[in-house]
């Protein structure tokens, strides 16, 4: 079965992981993504880690399943005609490049507007281009820092610290994608593109306020600032006998049956403990109760403890945890393929489920430029014209596959 975007065409000029992560669910969802990249490619192909061969990370194989590389060298004259004649082909372009330089290329939305007026024109920035950030460089640790999200690490433990992953990159790149769809469902109704700025900053900061404003929502403040739960420094996986466990006991009832499975009922009807209310208010005791309350007992038990009073936990994973895990494996999420030029890998599945269909098995990614001669048969030149644009220097195809 198809995706539900099956049929529109995305031009891709993002890179490193918050475009990319945009696209990568647009081609899950069935849409063919044509990856244009610079002759030094997209800094993941470097950036993202050891590989087998020069430009092909595996951190860049896992973002970049299902898109189709071009590489075109944008400085060339020919390379911009070439660049503008694939976009007023598709119907969706995704990038991060900042609005003076997609200005300078002719990708700037104004300018696409003219050219294709239904093109959904999408550009993840780091600041939205109204305030006085506008234009400023950033990647994703300078927005965990800028956003309050190291400022939340410092509240809990007293040192500011990123989040070891990059959250900001991921999570704006998810909100990039579901813009998209909400922009497509307008044109739908009005048969016209528009413009869109996803800026990562307002974005991020704006889950920050969500999560931790509090009681600083009212004025005069009730309080400081800051969910006393999640800032805990004791907000963390519990020691077992034999690793960790994964527990979350939030309601009266998960609280109460907690207490059973560690052989305290009496902790029921502690005024410190007894209701939710109360447990916020003894944050720092319920966790600290938590914290030493698991050591005599293997995960195993614990968890077949957990279950039988319906407490929500889980086994602790690592990484390479992970790779293992009977669930992913089960669901397809993890599993073991042979890229074409890269041997054997893991491949990472679509975690989502739409009753009406899916994308089939997405490909794995291209080398660079590995098909250049072919988006640009699909984008209506002649071989003639494409011979001309390799020798020439505008089209590189140094990683092409025939």
């Amino acid at each position: 079965m198809a995706g539900p975007l099956a049929g529109l065409r995305v031009l891709d000029l993002s890179s490193v992981v918050v475009g990319p992560v945009c696209t990568g669910v647009l081609a899950e969802q069935g849409a063919e993504v044509i990856k244009l990249e610079a002759p030094e490619g997209d800094l993941l192909r470097k950036l993202g880690g050891k590989g087998r061969n020069p430009g092909m990370a595996g951190k860049f194989l896992n973002f970049n399943r299902g898109k189709r590389s071009i590489c075109l060298d944008l400085k060339h004259p020919r390379a911009k005609a070439v660049l503008a004649r694939i976009a007023t082909r598709c119907d969706i372009l995704v990038t991060n490049i900042r609005p003076d330089a997609q200005a300078r290329l002719g990708v700037d939305a104004a300018s696409m507007a003219k050219a294709a007026p239904r093109l959904i024109h999408c550009s993840i920035v780091g600041f939205r281009t109204d305030g006085p950030y506008a234009g400023k460089p950033a990647y994703d640790t300078v927005i965990q820092g800028v956003s309050g999200i190291a400022g939340c690490f410092e509240a809990s433990t007293g040192e500011p610290r990123y989040v070891p992953m990059l959250i900001a990159d991921h999570v704006c790149g998810l909100i990039a994608a579901q813009q998209i769809g909400f922009a497509l469902y307008r044109r739908e109704k009005t048969g016209r593109g528009e413009s869109l700025e996803i800026p990562m900053f307002e974005n991020m900061a704006a889950f920050v306020l969500q999560e931790h404003l509090g009681a600083m929502s009212f004025r005069p403040a009730l309080g400081p600032p800051g969910d006393a739960r999640v800032l805990s420094p004791e907000a963390r996986p519990l020691k077992t006998a034999d690793g960790f466990i994964a527990v979350s006991a939030n309601t009266d009832a998960q609280a109460h049956g907690f207490f059973r499975a560690i052989g305290r009922p009496e902790l029921i009807t502690d005024p410190r403990f007894a209701t939710v209310p109360a447990r916020t208010a003894h944050t720092k005791d319920y966790f600290a109760l938590r914290a030493t309350a698991l050591g005599g007992r293997t995960t195993a038990e614990w968890l077949d403890l957990f279950a039988q009073e319906d407490v929500p936990a889980m086994p602790y994973n690592t990484i390479e945890g992970l790779l293992t895990d009977p669930h992913l494996r089960a669901t397809g999420m993890v599993r073991e393929e042979d890229h074409p030029t890269e041997g054997p890998t893991y491949a990472i599945g679509a975690p989502n489920i739409l009753s009406g269909g899916m994308a089939p098995s997405l490909p794995p990614a291209s080398r660079l430029g590995a098909d250049g001669r072919r988006v640009l048969a699909d984008a209506g030149l002649d071989a003639t014209e494409i011979d001309e644009l390799a020798r020439n220097g505008a089209l590189l195809q140094m990683g092409e596959t025939t």
